[in-house]
């Protein structure tokens, strides 16, 4: 599966899953609003999702997945198979205890994670209950992020991208099922939401568990259970996934921060929480699909010795990214209180709620393009098994993200405003850090096209961006009567990305021979959509070649499946 092909599955998997989460927020949002049950839940939700980050998607999987793919193009699918049984129950041991930790220190953790909740007892015996039911979540979501890089390494990417729906159906059919359960808007109902969110939240982690475990067993991958055994494959994980646990989890230890400082000032973890889920939207969309679908590919080309197509891929995957992203954190920078009273202005949602989640999202979205180049440039280091570059860098920006958040903290105009301000600054310095480590060590030169087009879509940007300030002015009584809403906000989003998508092609940004080339060559590399011959022709053969050695070891590899051979190469 190309590049191209394993982004468009992702990304539209996610999509429906991060629609599907939007819609969930909506209901948390119009049934428990910015209160306590609200806030409760959503700082349990907080450390299922910490721990998911340091022991799955944030360390595990950037370990597990080259060393995986290697051993299986390398040594074949009986060797790769051991490794990740042996990593399988290596992991679980750990989880397993770590649950069984984490159940008898709830008071302890709920306490780190938000302190300010100790003054309001009620709230904090909630968090702790929600708490409690949600954890083994974490148990289950680590054991599903294993068998995913098991799948996508093997270019099987739908299972995976497609478990946190299952998360986001079980929350939006215990919301409804409890609201319908229960009548009024009195705290007996709200807490009997939370608590019916929480165990949904347990019951997701299962399915989404045997989802991934029965796509794996189809691939023809049943994992076994072992008595852990510390193996010299599983040492060489253990030492590149440690530093990656902090590198991985950074982002998340980031929100923990600004979490704990939000819950001294009532109401903003919950604004933080709504407005982190639609800046989350492209960011999950676009920038998690290309660092998902970009390791294996340039794992396999740094394993057979093209530096220059990996260098291509790598510029490929970045111009993508800043494509995206730019258009959108522009957006969402100038209409961000007219999408977020759309979405979520109704019911125990107040306008005060408005625009303390507006501005929240706002600020956020400045670092929008960082957070998703980020996820463009940190598998160029994943993938040559360096975990401990990404390591000081997210120390860096962890130190930066913790100085500015307690410190505008206590400016009076600026309050819980520094969490936002504070992550956006952090993520924008993570990402300059990423860049200037790959061009010192020579692992990647941005080339001629990346530079043209970048500076073609922050021209359409600003474009773009000037068009819907105009547009909001001028529509300012229609955007706020509840019956023009709906249809004005929705005019301004497909307006923009209509007036985004011409300038675009006017600056050069977008050539649509390439959009209709890539639509064509579905099973191609991005890279291999450039019609026209530059400077990074060469990288385009190498890339093509590579694509095509790599499908010859594919279907060699899966006729020698079982049988320890390395797969044979014409």
């Amino acid at each position: 599966m190309g590049l191209l092909r394993a982004f468009m599955t992702i990304s539209g998997l996610t999509m429906v899953s991060r629609v599907l989460g939007l819609g969930r927020e909506i209901m948390i949002a119009a049934f428990l609003g910015s209160g306590p049950v609200a806030e409760a839940f959503f700082v349990a939700f907080r450390l299922p999702n910490l721990f998911r980050r340091f022991f799955a998607e944030g360390a595990f999987s950037m370990a597990f997945v080259p060393i995986f793919a290697k051993m299986l193009e390398g040594d074949g699918r009986r060797a790769a198979r051991n490794f990740a049984e042996d990593a399988l129950s290596g992991l679980l041991a750990i989880l397993v205890a770590l649950t069984l930790a984490a159940q008898l220190a709830t008071p302890w953790l709920v306490f780190v994670i938000a302190p300010g909740f100790a003054d309001d007892p009620a709230k904090f015996d909630l968090a702790a209950a929600f708490t409690r039911v949600q954890f083994p979540y974490l148990l289950f979501i680590s054991l599903v992020a294993l068998y995913s890089g098991v799948l996508n390494s093997i270019g099987k990417f739908a299972a995976a991208a497609g478990a946190p729906i299952l998360l986001n159906m079980a929350m939006i059919l215990a919301i409804g099922g409890a609201a319908l359960a229960s009548e009024g808007a009195g705290p007996e109902r709200q807490k009997l939401i939370g608590y019916c969110m929480s165990w949904a939240v347990f019951v997701a982690g299962v399915l989404q568990f045997l989802l991934v475990a029965r796509s794996a067993a189809r691939a023809g991958l049943i994992l076994r259970l072992k008595v852990p055994v510390l193996t010299p494959d599983l040492s060489r994980l253990i030492k590149i996934g440690a530093p990656g646990a902090i590198a991985g989890g950074v982002q998340q230890i980031n929100i923990l921060i600004g979490t704990a400082i939000a819950t001294w000032f009532a109401g903003a973890v919950a604004w933080l929480t709504y407005a982190d889920r639609i800046y989350q939207l492209p960011l999950g969309v676009v920038g998690i699909a290309i660092g998902v679908a970009l390791l294996p590919a340039l794992s396999r080309r740094i394993r057979a010795g093209d530096p220059a197509g990996a260098n291509h891929a790598l510029n490929r995957a970045v111009e993508l990214s800043f494509a995206f992203s730019m258009p959108a954190a522009v957006a969402l920078i100038v209409i961000p209180d007219e999408i977020v009273r759309l979405l979520f202005g109704r019911g125990q949602f107040s306008e005060a709620d408005v625009r303390a989640t507006g501005a929240a999202l706002a600020l956020y979205s400045s670092g929008l393009p960082a957070y998703i180049l980020a996820k463009a440039l940190s598998p160029a280091y994943f993938a040559a098994e360096d975990t401990r570059t990404p390591l000081r860098y997210a120390v860096w920006s962890m130190a930066t993200n913790t100085a500015l958040s307690i410190g505008l903290a206590f400016f009076d105009f600026i309050s819980w405003y520094s969490v936002p301000i504070a992550t956006s600054a952090a993520a924008w310095l993570n990402v300059v850090l990423l860049w200037r480590g790959l061009r010192e060590g020579d692992a990647y030169r941005a080339d001629a096209r990346l530079l043209a087009r970048g500076a073609g879509v922050i021209l359409a940007s600003i474009a773009m961006g000037a068009a819907l300030y105009f547009a909001r002015e001028t529509w300012s009584e229609r955007l706020s009567d509840p019956f023009w809403r709906f249809p004005y906000v929705l005019l301004l989003v497909v307006g923009g990305m209509g007036l985004y998508g011409v300038a675009a092609i006017v600056t050069g940004a977008l050539r649509p021979s390439e959009l209709r080339a890539m639509l064509r060559r579905r099973k191609d590399d991005p890279t291999e959509a450039t019609p026209e011959r530059s400077s990074s022709a060469p990288d385009e053969r190498s890339a093509k070649s590579d694509d095509a050695t790599d499908d010859a070891a594919s279907a060699a590899s899966d006729k020698a499946k079982d049988d320890g051979e390395a797969p044979k190469k014409d």
